[in-house]
């Protein structure tokens, strides 16, 4: 597994806990609002990175290669 692998993983288990700290009714308006923002960097980052992949996969498409073999 590389980094960028690891670094999504472990971007996507944040973006959970954050969720759930943000449905929990024990938190403060300021505490919302500064996972809020966190959530929306890590989400921005994990965009990022699937953009990345998608661009490498339809390069490896359009160079041929890669083929998809379909049942």
């Amino acid at each position: 597994m590389t980094k960028k692998n690891i670094d999504f993983e472990k971007s996507l288990s944040k973006l959970e806990s954050i969720v759930e700290v943000l449905e929990s009714e024990n938190v403060s308006l300021e505490e919302s609002v500064k996972k809020f923002e966190e959530g929306i960097s890590l989400v921005k980052s994990c965009q990022k990175q699937l953009k990345d992949a998608e661009l490498k996969v339809n390069k490896l498409l359009d160079d041929g290669s890669l083929e998809i073999v379909e049942d």
